[in-house]
């Protein structure tokens, strides 16, 4: 058995439901619940993925969470004045 990942244009799914149901004993369709949730699901974990790496490698650095809240509130300051 092989699964394969399809791309299909909205408008076309009907047609394509349709044509696989020829083939119902051979062909089982399943849907992914991560893209009703969330359609761009698969592009941001492979962002986050990357982000990761980066972070891992040193090429970005993370800043703890104290200077990242004095910053919020120094720009916060800023908008008032």
């Amino acid at each position: 058995m092989q699964t394969l990942t399809l791309q299909v244009e909205d408008n076309f799914v009907p047609n394509l439901l349709n044509l696989l149901k020829e083939f119902k004993n051979e062909v089982t369709i399943k849907k992914d619940k991560n893209l009703d949730y969330d359609p761009y699901f698969y592009e941001r974990q492979k962002e986050l993925q990357q982000d990761i790496e980066d972070i891992d490698s040193g090429k970005v650095k993370m800043i703890n969470n104290t200077d990242f809240w004095n910053d919020i509130d120094d720009f916060t300051d800023s908008l008032q004045k």
